[in-house]
């Protein structure tokens, strides 16, 4: 712990130029942020969920339909007043996020999507994830009817005891009918998540997973491992069961047998941990320079500016019925943490370009970050292409590795402390 503490706050410094960073209980003025942005993503989260699964780091509760009610209004009152600042800008990406998005076809979801339709100029598809046992026939008509065209389902495991051991409530029999039934109804993408790593799972029930997922026919793979945030309940689950996990040895391994299986398969990374067939266009979520956060613990960042919203679902629809904004906490942006911020990105893409960093900023990428791009070629981490920086395969999981120094212990603090407190003073990362 120590060794990836001072590891953190060394590559902090180098890369922001900042000994530490802090958000702060204040709301920005954002009628100027947004004079010199062009265009911009739109992020909408549901915080409902059916169960809680014990795993999961994201905002969540309970699904109560006369809460939901209440929030469809306060997430419309969100957007009225974004209507107004954003004015005709193009929203280019759309993602539907949760908890669960689908908990809400019938309670409020199609009256959200309407309405962001009619206030913003909106150029782009909808991308939504889903849960399994939400794909009926009937759900995804709904699904269809409300223009979601890129349609992620959270498959997670694909044996038996693995599902039961993450508490995912349906059988590997009854997820393949989901998956399956959704294929074919005209979706641009339909994306399986997956999750390797698990307690105990050996490389051959990974590799019986790659190959049903293939099976399957699905258009895009995310495969990750297991991440252990101490803010939930897995992470005391997994003390008590003494639950054995791979290292980080062991999950490169894992990596490398889904690898082999995808490209073999046809498939192309256009992630970290995204395998997408060729010639479809990717379901994607988090790689958008520039966006806003509708609803409860939806996070915003406008270039010199990162703010998130209270995590709290009945403070989120409180400060919205009493006209004020539901932002939580805020940080402003120095240039360098900026920078620093548009580089994580483009490295979980696997793939930027320097041109691409030049217009952003204004200045040549290899003054800023050519001291640090040079050794990482030598070693074969990346392939320098002149203007395009494209990861290799052990570039991308090795780099990545080195980013969670940095996200996984700040999410922790940031996500962990929002979800105690709905309005916190400061957070400090």
């Amino acid at each position: 712990m120590w060794l990836e503490g001072f590891l953190r706050t060394q590559l902090r410094r180098l890369l922001t130029q900042e000994s530490h960073t802090a958000l702060e209980s204040k709301i920005p003025l954002l009628e100027s942020r947004f004079q010199d942005i062009d265009e911009l993503g739109l992020y909408l989260h549901i915080p409902f969920c059916r169960q809680i699964c014990p795993y999961c780091p994201y905002n969540k509760e309970i699904y109560d339909p006369e809460v939901a009610e209440r929030y469809t209004n306060a997430v419309k009152k969100e957007i009225d007043i974004y209507s107004a600042l954003i004015g005709n800008r193009p929203v280019t990406s759309f993602y539907i996020g949760g908890g669960t998005p689908t908990t809400m076809l019938y309670s409020g979801l199609d009256k959200i999507l309407e309405h962001v339709f009619e206030a913003f100029n909106m150029q782009c598809d909808i991308h939504m994830e889903s849960h399994p046992n939400d794909l009926s026939i009937d759900n995804l008509k709904a699904i269809i009817s409300m223009g979601v065209e890129h349609l992620s389902i959270g498959v997670e495991a694909l044996q038996d005891h693995h599902l039961k051991a993450l508490h995912r409530p349906y059988t590997v029999e009854q997820v393949r009918a989901a998956v399956e039934g959704a294929l074919g109804k005209g979706f641009k993408c339909v994306n399986a998540d997956i999750i390797f790593a698990l307690p105990n799972q050996t490389y051959s029930e990974v590799q019986q997973a790659g190959h049903l997922l293939v099976e399957m026919g699905v258009d895009q793979i995310a495969a990750h491992p297991l991440f252990k945030f101490p803010y939930t309940k897995w992470a005391q689950i997994a003390k008590e069961k003494d639950c054995k996990s791979a290292s980080i040895f062991g999950r490169r391994k894992m990596l490398g047998i889904l690898e082999r299986i995808f490209y073999g398969s046809g498939f192309e990374r256009t992630s970290v941990w995204a395998f997408t067939r060729p010639g479809v266009p990717k379901y994607c979520s988090v790689t958008v320079p520039l966006y806003i956060g509708l609803g409860a613990s939806g996070g915003s960042y406008l270039k010199d500016v990162f703010y998130l919203n209270t995590f709290n679902a009945q403070e989120y629809i409180r400060a919205l019925e009493g006209g004020k904004m539901p932002i939580a906490l805020s940080l402003d942006l120095t240039e360098s943490m900026q920078m620093a911020g548009w580089l994580y990105w483009r490295v979980y893409e696997t793939r930027f370009k320097r041109s691409d960093f030049k217009k952003r900023f204004g200045k040549e990428f290899d003054k800023v970050y050519g001291k640090f791009i040079r050794p990482l070629s030598f070693v074969g981490f990346l392939k320098d292409d002149g203007d395009e920086i494209v990861l290799s395969n052990n570039g991308t999981y090795w780099l990545h590795l080195l980013q969670d120094l940095f996200s996984i212990e700040y999410i922790s603090r940031l996500w962990g402390t929002s979800k105690q407190e709905p309005w916190p003073e400061k957070v400090v990362l």
